[in-house]
């Protein structure tokens, strides 16, 4: 038996020097050391040996097979180094080349809108309301006077969570929760997301508005035309036509839609514009009585206006941008022209 061991121990340093790969390596370390390897089948049959034999043969086992350890773990090292020499002379890499400039992005034109639209309504004294997406009712429609058989409804193109839950259609809901929340005055903003079932090259399924009210005593239309024209001369510049046309709108009484001068054509009519040179970007309007009824609101003491207006509607105009979906695709080539 102590012939196998110096015998296996010789060929398997041998088999060890030779070997040109880490899986070679392995494959010889399982067959001579392995759970079925060589070197464990002999120190196996050593109870086969006589007491006197045992301790010899048993030391002489046990030393070869640290011997052999220790030469597969140094081959192990050098067959590393040997790839790591090889990959360095093979996998150059120029540093004299100039580097590849990471793409940025800035923030979003919606957000930069936002920020913009809720900055100017700030400096004429408007704070900021939040309300949540996932709406009542109550809130999204019967106290602002669109009662279940309103045909309003309708245009609204509402999504339903259940027969009283809805994902806000707009954000005048945030209107209501403010009223009931405090006494006038009230001069509020609200910017957030909305949600209606529409998609095409101007409507997005998700979108973002801002509603915006005040309310006091002796509140009149003037004031809201004061208001408004303020602040489209504040985020389109001066000399900027505006007209105020009558509508409806089923929470306010009465009702104007506001117009600018076509940024595009400044007036003189093209594609953008319909040959028309005027361009919608908001509705307004007086606050209907029987939404302050709603609220718990004295009519006959206060008054007051709301507004409200699609702010990628306003980013397309401020940027020139034609197509709704660039603002939902998260194209850093769009995106980079932002910054």
């Amino acid at each position: 038996m102590k012939d196998k061991l110096e015998t296996l121990a010789r060929d398997t340093g041998a088999a060890i020097a030779a070997a040109v790969s880490e899986s070679e390596l392995q494959q010889i370390r399982v067959r001579i050391l392995g759970k079925k390897g060589e070197l464990t089948a002999i120190m196996k049959g050593m109870g086969k040996l006589s007491p006197e034999e045992r301790p010899v043969v048993g030391a002489l086992a046990n030393r070869v097979k640290q011997e052999l350890e220790q030469a597969f773990a140094e081959k192990i090292g050098q067959l590393r180094q040997q790839e790591v020499a090889r990959r360095l002379a093979s996998e150059k890499i120029d540093v004299t080349l100039p580097g590849r400039p990471a793409w940025i992005g800035s923030r979003h034109p919606i957000t930069l809108v936002t920020e913009e639209v809720v900055g100017i309504f700030a400096s004429l004294g408007f704070g900021v309301a939040e309300g949540p997406e996932i709406e009542q009712d109550f809130y999204n429609f019967e106290a602002l006077n669109i009662p279940k058989d309103h045909p309003a409804r309708d245009m609204q193109d509402t999504f339903y969570i259940d027969d009283d839950t809805v994902l806000r259609t707009h954000t005048s809901p945030v209107q209501i929760r403010t009223m009931l929340a405090q006494q006038p005055p009230v001069r509020v903003v609200a910017p957030g997301t909305v949600y209606r079932r529409d998609s095409d090259l101007t409507h997005s399924p998700m979108f973002h508005q801002i509603e915006g009210f005040l309310v006091d005593r002796k509140v009149t239309f003037g004031d809201l035309k004061g208001i408004l024209t303020t602040f489209i001369e504040r985020f389109f510049g001066p000399d900027l036509g505006v007209r105020f046309r009558p509508s409806f709108f089923p929470f306010t009484e009465p009702s104007a839609e506001v117009d600018v001068e076509c940024v595009i054509c400044r007036g003189k009519g093209c594609r953008v514009c319909g040959q028309t040179g005027w361009l919608e970007i908001l509705g307004s309007g007086m606050i209907d009585p029987e939404v302050f009824r709603s609220v718990n609101y004295d009519p006959e003491v206060y008054s007051g206006f709301a507004f409200g207006m699609g702010l990628e509607r306003m980013a397309m105009l401020k940027y020139g941008v034609n197509d709704l979906r660039l603002f939902f695709e998260n194209d850093i080539r769009f995106l980079s022209q932002f910054k």
